[in-house]
């Protein structure tokens, strides 16, 4: 044998020197099967179209093996590699061979899944059925792709396969990236819907268990990469994956289906399952309505519920809102900045004023005076700003009396909305009046901080304690505050509770 064949177990040598002495191989048990289908992968050996236990030598292991490849036998195809023209073909099998009879072969073998194999639904039966004949008339085209011995991509080409009495031809994946691998094959496949996608995209997100992570790589990935990946928005995957955990599987079924919208479904998942099968049982029209009266009834009670909670705010933070009668050398304040953003999904307006009281810019401005001007002569303002909202910063602190004189940057580690960009960071803003005491050189921290958002406009405590560390024993007056924080004095509508209460 030529030294350029590959190292091969007993079983695959055993079987690659028979097939080049005799030019043909019949796998007569499962261990044969196989070592037949490893050697097919890696393009040494060919599958015959009719008889699947019947394997020929490629024209690649020929080459490799130095040797003169003979014909090529009857309907030697399914590999990689494998003889098509006449007069590359092997001749026929010896006699004993060849008359073995089909009632003799090993039982065809069904592969197990594996589960990122799930991710996209199998073909209904009618098209399983097509590719059954096509499969028939004209060979396998394509592998089916294993890991680890489980079906990664191809469930359907092996299932077909299986429909016309043979075994699937096969391929070992080798790469690093399983996912991206079937992602890639079936995205360009199948013309699927943003719908679709996101159903696919949920299921990646809330892979929990029955994945070996060590081979399939990274399948938990978060909502953001999953919508990268796959070409949707996020809000879709969201709406998706409330359909997996509330939704009845003929609901899901729906999307998947192509007959519902995955926000239309997201809607109907919020009923009970009687009436989720009731309504899917409706025309498509009579769907989307119903899907948008759900829709609609649930905005009511949430405004209803938001409503209910600022007066609360406001009532209970009454007591800290007033004149301040301290003048302080250090301010830290949040505006309540009144500004909307359209939403894409509902075509509503979504607004700070879903969360908590709003101020306009103006009232802003002159808020500082009327509680009193509460900034001595020599003072630093550190005051929080938004990309849409900076020019309106810049105005209040200068109707404060202050000078723009820095920034510093929070990275929230993922991004949000936005129109000329999907901001994901917010600026402290930095000001001055008089000669304010300067931080000492080498005590001022990196502008960058990064750590992912939490509640809608709560600032990361780290911001705080850097005004702290740089001014240590000054009064500190924190404005819009939400909490109260030890060492400052509070001044909002939500500074009634403790720091961390």
């Amino acid at each position: 044998m030529s030294r350029q064949l590959p190292k091969l177990g007993s079983k695959a040598q055993t079987i690659v020197d028979a097939v080049l002495q005799t030019g043909v191989y019949r796998a007569e048990n499962q261990s044969d099967v196989i070592a037949c289908r490893s050697l097919n992968g890696r393009g040494l050996i060919g599958r015959d179209k009719k008889d699947g236990a019947v394997w020929y030598p490629t024209a690649k292991l020929c080459e490799l093996a130095g040797v003169t490849p003979p014909e090529i036998g009857q309907g030697g195809e399914g590999g990689p590699g494998a003889p098509e023209s006449g007069a590359d073909r092997l001749p026929a099998p010896e006699p004993q061979v060849a008359a073995s009879p089909t009632a003799d072969l090993p039982p065809l073998t069904r592969l197990p899944h594996h589960p990122l194999a799930a991710l996209f639904p199998m073909l209904p039966d009618d098209e399983l059925r097509r590719l059954a004949n096509d499969i028939e008339a004209n060979g396998q085209q394509e592998p089916v792709w294993l890991l680890d011995g489980k079906i990664l991509d191809g469930r359907n080409r092996e299932a077909a396969c299986h429909l016309v009495g043979i075994d699937a031809w096969t391929k070992e994946y080798e790469g690093k990236d399983p996912l991206g691998f079937v992602l890639s094959l079936n995205l360009h496949r199948r013309h699927l819907t943003e719908s679709q996608r996101a159903m696919v995209a949920a299921r990646i997100v809330d892979w929990e268990r029955g994945i070996n992570q060590s081979s399939a790589g990274s399948a938990n990935l978060p909502t953001r990469e999953a919508a990268r990946r796959l070409s949707i928005s996020e809000r879709a995957i969201i709406a998706a994956k409330r359909v997996r955990e509330h939704g009845t599987e003929a609901l899901a079924d729906a999307i998947r289906d192509g007959r519902v919208s995955v926000h239309a479904g997201e809607a109907i998942s919020y009923l009970e399952r009687e009436a989720q099968e009731e309504v899917l049982r409706r025309e498509e029209k009579e769907i989307i309505q119903r899907a948008k009266e759900i829709r609609q009834k649930r905005q009511e009670i949430g405004h209803a519920l938001r409503l209910t909670h600022m007066a609360h705010v406001a009532e209970a933070g009454s007591t800290t809102v007033g004149k301040v009668s301290q003048k302080f050398p250090v301010i830290y304040a949040d505006p309540p900045w009144q500004f909307g953003v359209r939403s894409e999904v509902t075509g509503r307006e979504k607004s700070a004023e879903n969360h908590y009281p709003t101020m306009p810019t103006e009232e802003i401005c002159g808020l500082f005076e009327e509680i009193g001007a509460p900034a001595k002569a020599d003072a630093v303002l550190f005051l929080w700003a938004t990309n849409p909202m900076l020019p309106d910063a810049f105005r209040v602190m200068a109707a404060w009396g202050f000078t723009y004189v820095h920034h510093w940057i929070w990275d929230k580690e993922v991004a949000g909305t936005g129109y000329w960009g999907r901001d994901r960071h917010e600026l402290l803003l930095i000001g001055k009046r008089g000669n304010p005491v300067s931080p000492l050189p080498g005590s001022q921290p990196e502008t960058v901080y990064r750590e992912r958002k939490g509640r809608h406009s709560a600032k990361p405590d780290y911001f705080a304690e850097q005004i702290e560390r740089l001014y240590p024993a000054m009064p500190r007056l924190d404005m819009f505050c939400r909490s109260r924080r030890p060492g400052w004095t509070a001044w909002g509508f939500e500074a009634g509770a403790e720091a961390g209460e």
